[in-house]
């Protein structure tokens, strides 16, 4: 599903930078920062260029979710046409919250960190709201997941092919 995403974003953004098309899928949720790094593997963009550009825009969504996500949540559950939507996006991510609410900073850290489906900063920040960490306690192990998704993603971005090319 990843793939088809990353296809989906830069055909759609073609003929914008490719600095630009990678921030935009950094800055998307499901995508985000993993999705960033693989696209500027392949569309040719140096990790020294690709790695700040994809972390400033996964952390730019994150100050709004931790912000505004409740009241917006809260208002679109009064209509009919988002209740149920809000409803099954925050069942979906409290449950994968156990290990956060368990192990709070290093839990969120890893979450945030360890690139699988359904986790990254957008969830991670989502899950830290509901469960009510305050976001002082919640952004520094969000970063530090951040930066450790992002060496996960450029060993399997950057050195792998680079490493199967040289063999």
């Amino acid at each position: 599903m990843t793939d088809t995403l990353i296809s989906f974003f830069t055909e759609t953004l073609a003929g914008l930078p490719k600095e630009l098309i990678i921030f935009i899928i950094s800055m998307v949720p499901i995508l985000e920062l993993r999705g960033g790094i693989v696209a500027a593997s392949l569309l040719g963009v140096s990790i020294t260029k690709a790695i700040p550009i994809c972390i400033i825009g996964n952390i730019i969504p994150i100050p709004f979710i931790m912000m505004f996500i409740k009241p917006i949540f809260e208002w679109l559950k009064k209509t009919k046409l988002f209740k149920g939507l809000v409803e099954k996006i925050e069942k979906k991510s409290l449950e994968k919250s156990d290990k956060i609410q368990k192990y709070e900073f290093l839990g969120l850290l890893l979450f945030v960190g360890i690139p699988l489906p359904g986790t990254g900063a957008w969830t991670g920040s989502l899950i830290a709201v509901l469960l009510d960490i305050k976001p002082k306690r919640a952004v520094l192990p969000i970063f530090l997941g951040l930066l450790l998704a992002t060496t996960i993603m450029c060993i399997v971005s950057y050195f792998i092919p680079w490493l199967i090319k040289t063999m």
